[in-house]
């Protein structure tokens, strides 16, 4: 490989790796704008909410960022996909049984779950 090619290589492995990055601090972003979501409705600490978040990723088998993505847009629109719903209700349960934490809101005061 010539100078030229192995410039122009690195250049592709860099321009590559710099949009790795940007998605990651979109999907950081998200992930934490989830888990005070989970902290607001749950009454958790912000590293239960980021257990929560994971354990509904692994039960439905569904992207930590796309599971990040929903619950961010539930109190907009106002419901969550069904088995995002039922993962999101057994994970808040077994945090609660675990670690305490304030009682889930009355229904008129959160989204529905």
């Amino acid at each position: 490989m010539t100078q030229h090619e192995d410039l122009v290589e690195k250049i592709e492995e860099l321009q590559a790796e710099t949009a790795q990055l940007r998605q990651a601090l979109v999907s950081h972003a998200v992930v934490d704008q989830a888990i005070g979501v989970v902290v607001a409705l749950s009454g958790l600490r912000s590293e239960q909410g980021w257990e929560v978040l994971k354990t509904v990723s692994q039960h439905t088998n569904i992207k930590l960022r796309d599971v990040a993505k929903h619950v961010v847009r539930w109190p907009h629109v106002g419901t969550l996909p069904a088995d995002i719903r039922r993962a999101l209700r057994g994970a808040l349960v077994e945090a609660h049984a675990a670690h305490g934490g304030r009682a889930l809101m009355r229904p008129e005061q959160r989204c529905r779950i």
